[in-house]
């Protein structure tokens, strides 16, 4: 029997504030660059850190999992965000789900691994320019100098009032990701917006 269902082409939950988000960062002047990174690959990760399967899990990826807190390891085009003892967040980049899911399976064998693709629960803002640091201090709790949250560093905290998990990228001219539940990327996205007019440029 054919199937005849259609299959509708995917849309990211910030596809509607794209000419926005585009617009803020031209009338910023350089100051800041606001953009989605739609559809990354997220795989959630649980797993003894002192077990024999975080070691085979890290050569598997070619990327050791960060044992210190909140921090974060990149290789090639995947991520490892610290996000508890026993927890991590895989960042890579669209459609990799399935070979990460398994590759950590096959490389775990026997032992305990928790692994879930969590893809489709967030989305992720891309926050950058002079004035990145800036404008998410408007909103969020930590303190965001380059001393307590530089380069590298990764905490699950709110912006607004959403619940996101902030990371600084390893470069700091790559500037911040914002992974946010897909359910609340339209409120932050418009929070950003707001908070961004003050780096608006009067001229244009």
């Amino acid at each position: 029997m054919a199937d005849n269902a259609l299959t509708a082409p995917l849309r990211s939950p910030l596809a509607q504030a794209a000419d926005r988000l585009a617009t803020a960062t031209r009338a910023s002047g350089g100051a800041i660059r606001l953009a989605e990174l739609p559809f990354l690959t997220q795989i959630n990760v649980r797993l003894d850190a002192k077990g024999a399967a975080a070691e085979a899990v890290g050569l598997a990826l070619d990327l050791q999992l960060p044992l210190q807190p909140n921090t974060v390891v990149r290789a090639g085009e995947l991520t490892a965000l610290w996000l508890g003892p026993d927890e991590w967040l895989l960042v890579g980049p669209p459609g990799s789900e399935r070979d990460l899911e398994g590759r950590i399976r096959e490389a775990a064998g026997d032992e305990f691994v928790s692994v879930i693709d969590v893809s489709a629960q967030r989305t992720t803002l891309l926050v950058t320019g002079p004035r990145a640091r800036d404008l998410l201090a408007h909103g969020c709790p930590l303190d965001l100098h380059p001393r307590a949250f530089g380069p590298g560093r990764c905490a699950q905290t709110t912006l607004g009032r959403a619940q996101v998990v902030l990371v600084a990228r390893d470069d700091p001219r790559a500037g911040f990701w914002v992974l946010v539940r897909s359910t609340f990327a339209g409120y932050l996205a418009d929070w950003l917006l707001d908070a961004a007019t003050e780096y608006v440029r009067r001229d244009v």
